[in-house]
C-alpha cells in the first residue's frame, strides 16, 4: 500500500432526520442502518482501507464520540481520532487534520468522506479514488467525485462541470445550492451537472496553499498551535482555541473560491443516507414494496412502508401505505414518508417533552 495516501474520515454528524434511531448520544454513523451486521463508519472504514494503509486514516469527530469509536473500530489508535471540543462545520477540522497530516507526511495525498453514506460497488469506488489521487500526486489540483443524478433531487448540492470538457475528469465551474424542483430539472436536461457527495481528494500541498490564500486568518489560527500538533501539547492548544475558529464548511471556504477545481463523474451507486426515504430505496422489499429491518412482521393491506425495529419485535400493520415506522426504547414513529423533512422539527420538540 502506498504511505503518501490517507484519509479524513467525517464522522461528526448527529442524523437528526433518522430519529429515533439516531440521537445526540448515539448518531446514524454508529447504527447498523442497512441492518447488514455492519455499522455505517465501519462499512466506510474496511472500505477505504482496501486502498489507503489503516493507520493512516484519521477520524475526525466530537470529543463525546470518541469512546464509540474505539469500540466499532478496535484497529484504530487513540491518535488516529482528531476530537472537535465544538462544533464548527467541515473548514476547520479539515484544515486542522490536514495540518497534523503535514507534520506526519509531506508528501501526502487524501481523501475526505463522510463515514455515513451507503457505496455500492466497491470496486469502482477504489478505481475512481485511485484515479483521484493519481490526477492530485502530479498537478496542483482539488478534485471531487460528483455522482451522476438519476432524478431531480432537491436535498443535495451540485456540482456543474464545463460542458466542452471531454476529458474523463472534468473542469468544476461552479458549485451550485440545493435547487428547487424546477431548477433541479433544468439541470438534469443540461446533462453537465453533478450531485456534491461530499468526497474531496488533493494533496496536503494543494489544500493548505489554497487555505492559506482564501482563509488566512483562519490559516493562521491553526498555524499557532503547528509545533504542538501530534505531540502532547495539541489536546491543549484545541481546546482553548478550537472554539473560537469561524463556524463555516469546505464548501464555502474553499471550493467555492478555488480555480483548480475537477470532478470526475462517479462510476458507482451512491446514496447520502440523509433521511429514512433514502435509506428505503436502498434496503431490499417485499411484494408490497416494504422494506423491514430486523422487525418480524405480519402485513395486510400495506405497502411502500420502512419498518424497523430493535430485535425482532412483532410488527402487525393493516392499512397502511407509504409510512415510516420505528421502534426504539422508548419511542414509536409512526410517520408519512411524504413528510420526512419533517422529522428534524419533531425531534426538536421530542427532546422538549423528554
Amino acid at each position: 500500500m502506498n504511505k503518501n495516501y490517507y484519509a479524513i474520515l467525517m464522522a461528526g454528524g448527529v442524523g437528526s432526520r433518522f430519529w429515533p434511531v439516531s440521537t445526540t448520544e448515539f448518531p446514524k454513523q454508529f447504527h447498523d442502518m442497512l441492518g447488514t451486521g455492519e455499522t455505517l463508519i465501519q462499512k466506510t472504514f474496511s472500505r477505504l482501507s482496501q486502498l489507503i494503509p489503516k493507520e493512516n486514516i484519521l477520524i475526525l469527530t466530537h470529543e463525546s464520540y470518541n469512546d464509540l469509536i474505539l469500540q466499532q473500530l478496535p484497529q484504530v489508535k487513540q491518535e488516529q481520532i482528531v476530537l472537535e471540543p465544538a462544533m464548527r462545520n467541515t473548514a476547520p477540522c479539515i484544515l486542522y487534520a490536514s495540518l497534523k497530516i503535514k507534520k506526519q507526511n509531506p508528501d501526502a495525498v487524501m481523501v475526505v468522506a463522510p463515514s455515513d453514506h451507503w457505496i455500492e460497488d466497491e470496486v469502482q469506488f477504489v478505481a475512481n479514488l485511485q484515479r483521484a489521487f493519481d490526477m492530485c500526486e502530479r498537478e496542483e489540483t482539488l478534485m471531487t467525485l460528483g455522482i451522476l443524478p438519476t432524478f431531480p433531487n432537491t436535498g443535495y448540492g451540485y456540482i456543474e462541470y464545463d460542458k466542452l470538457d471531454t476529458r474523463p475528469i472534468k473542469k468544476v465551474v461552479q458549485f451550485r445550492e440545493k435547487p428547487d424542483y424546477a431548477t433541479a430539472r433544468k439541470f438534469i436536461q443540461s446533462r453537465n451537472y453533478l450531485w456534491n457527495a461530499g468526497i474531496f481528494i488533493w494533496s496536503v500541498k494543494s489544500i493548505l496553499k489554497s487555505f492559506e490564500h482564501f482563509q488566512p486568518a483562519m490559516f493562521a489560527h491553526f498555524m499557532d498551535g503547528y509545533e504542538a500538533y501530534n505531540t502532547d501539547k495539541e489536546a491543549l492548544f484545541i481546546k482553548e482555541n478550537y472554539p473560537k475558529a469561524e463556524n463555516i464548511s469546505i464548501d464555502y471556504a474553499v471550493m467555492e473560491k478555488a480555480q483548480n477545481v475537477f470532478v470526475l463523474p462517479a462510476t458507482f451507486d451512491w446514496n447520502d443516507l440523509g433521511t429514512w426515504g433514502s435509506l428505503y430505496d436502498k434496503l431490499p422489499k417485499d411484494e408490497q414494496d416494504n422494506a423491514v429491518v430486523n422487525a418480524t412482521v405480519i402485513l395486510e393491506n400495506a405497502s411502500n412502508n420502512i419498518i424497523r425495529t430493535e430485535g425482532k419485535k412483532l410488527v402487525v400493520i393493516d392499512g397502511l401505505q407509504d409510512f415510516i415506522i420505528v421502534d426504539k426504547n422508548d419511542v414509536l414513529l409512526i410517520y408519512p414518508k411524504g413528510k420526512e423533512q419533517d422529522i428534524k422539527r419533531i425531534t426538536t420538540m421530542a427532546n422538549e417533552i423528554k
